[in-house]
C-alpha cells in the first residue's frame, strides 16, 4: 500500500471502489451504485437506474459487485442493498 492510500479511511477506500464500479455499470448497463454505508464488515449499497426491477440484480449485487469488493476488502462479512 502506498503512503498515500494510507491517509484514507476504509470508508473513503470503499466509496472510491464503489464509484469505478458505479461508472462500470452506468457505462455498460445503464445501472448505476451508490455506497450507502460500510462499517468495516458489512456493505450497504443503493442499486439504481436500469438496474431497479432488473431480474438478474440479485447476481449483479452479489456475483459482481460483492465479489469484487472481497478482492480488495476481503474482511467484509456481507453486501446487501438498502
Amino acid at each position: 500500500m502506498s503512503e498515500q492510500n494510507a491517509n484514507y479511511t476504509g470508508e473513503e477506500k470503499m466509496r472510491g471502489l464503489i464509484e469505478q464500479l458505479d461508472a462500470y455499470i452506468n457505462t455498460y448497463h445503464g445501472g448505476s451504485v451508490s455506497l450507502i454505508s460500510f462499517d468495516g464488515k458489512v456493505v450497504k449499497v443503493r442499486l439504481g437506474g436500469a438496474c431497479l426491477g432488473c431480474p438478474l440484480s440479485p447476481n449483479t449485487l452479489h456475483g459482481w459487485v460483492e465479489g469484487t469488493i472481497r478482492q480488495f476488502f476481503p474482511e467484509v462479512e456481507r453486501v446487501e442493498t438498502d
